[in-house]
């Protein structure tokens, strides 16, 4: 077994001890912070590469080239290096230190760019890269390749569908790339069609490490997320999501800022329900936001 094998096949845990009606309304989190890059992005970046591989696109004489805000980055620069690659990753500058340490860790190329300016500037830079060396990098383009939403489609939805043990009546999520809101929302929808789909989406400022807020003209869409499988959108604060990660930790869970939003928007949907299952990620490891303060003044400390 190699370091890829160890993608995905993550539980899937029960948090109905954290709804407001426990015995009516269940919730289950899907534990992507066991994968070995230590999030959900694992899985995206092992089909993307290995597919690119297998297709001639990516050879020992390219760099494997995207931009993140910071755990597709690892994924890139673990999965890279397990195969023999280089990788070159372009983060927002506010990327926690924990994520940039890991990237260069296992031997990535880190570009920074301004942090005011958010995810859509790392997307721009990464593309302007590409345009002026194409011969020099393979570009995965995670917000554009489909074969990221395939990997949620068949891997992470397949998986809820196998673990749940009762019928879904919601999946609560955000968009970072699009793809797994889009692939584990298709492949739900296909299975019952009465299954609601609810968006978290973060404020702009200081926004949700990994989440976009969208919602203005200039905003990058991605090209992978399909909008009609929503059925509607809740606002989460940086505050609420910092809440519940506090709230996850005081229960044994060590997760990060985007699981504590998503957490925050399953409490908002399940608070509105008489019976349901609500299903949502916990898409990466709270050590990664340290330096970012998520812990600090959490409740219990002094």
């Amino acid at each position: 077994m190699g370091l890829i094998d160890l993608i995905g096949k993550t539980p899937l845990v029960d948090l109905s001890y954290l709804s407001p009606q426990p015995d009516r309304v269940h919730l289950y989190a899907k534990a992507e912070w066991k994968n070995p890059g230590g999030s959900l992005k694992d899985r995206p970046v092992k089909a993307m590469l290995t597919h690119a591989m297998q297709k001639g696109e990516l050879t020992k004489d390219k760099i494997v080239l995207d931009s993140s805000s910071g755990n597709a980055g690892i994924s890139y620069a673990m999965i890279a290096a397990a195969l023999g690659y280089r990788a070159q990753i372009v983060v927002p500058g506010n990327a926690s230190d924990e994520r940039k340490q890991r990237l260069i860790a296992h031997g990535a190329e880190l570009i920074e760019t301004d942090p005011s300016e958010g995810y859509d500037e790392a997307m721009r830079h990464v593309r302007s890269l590409y345009r002026a060396h194409p011969d020099k990098y393979f570009f995965c383009d995670q917000y554009s390749n489909q074969l990221n939403v395939l990997s949620h489609y068949h891997g992470t939805a397949g998986e809820i569908l196998e673990q749940a043990p009762e019928a879904i009546t919601h999946f609560v999520c955000g968009v970072g790339t699009g793809g797994s809101i889009t692939g584990i929302s298709l492949r739900l929808k296909e299975h019952s069609d009465s299954i609601r789909v609810i968006a978290v989406r973060p404020e702009r400022w200081p926004g949700i490490e990994g989440l976009k807020p969208l919602g203005e003209k200039e905003d990058i869409v991605p090209a992978i997320l399909q909008e009609d499988l929503i059925d509607a959108w809740i606002d989460v604060s940086a505050n609420e999501a910092k809440t519940w990660c506090n709230r996850l930790a005081k229960s044994g869970f060590f997760v990060g800022l985007s699981s504590g939003a998503y957490m925050a928007g399953c409490q908002r949907v399940m608070k509105e329900l008489t019976y349901g299952a609500v299903v949502t990620l916990m898409c990466d490891l709270g050590e990664r936001y340290f330096s970012a303060g998520l812990w600090k003044n959490a409740p219990g400390t002094t």
